[in-house]
């Protein structure tokens, strides 16, 4: 897989520079916008947070409480 740099004009995606593809080659194309430096981290992963969000009776109701137990297998804290 490779990554490149690219702009949309309105019309068709266009690549920043030189791309060393095949002619007529089939690809999928997978789209992230470039981050502005201005925006902040903690606003992304916030962003990220809400839009991977589940609400399911698979995850412990006390998962951020005793993460560890459940990410290493560390005893459980006392409540």
């Amino acid at each position: 897989m490779i990554s490149i740099h690219a702009h949309f004009d309105g019309k068709v995606i266009v690549p920043d520079g030189p791309v060393d593809l095949p002619r007529d080659q089939a690809l999928i194309v997978r789209i992230e916008p470039v981050v502005d430096a201005g925006n902040s981290t903690k606003e992304s992963c916030l962003n990220w947070l809400a839009e991977h969000a589940v609400d399911s009776a698979a995850v412990p109701t006390d998962l951020a409480h005793q993460h560890d137990h459940y990410l290493y297998g560390s005893p459980k804290k006392d409540s």
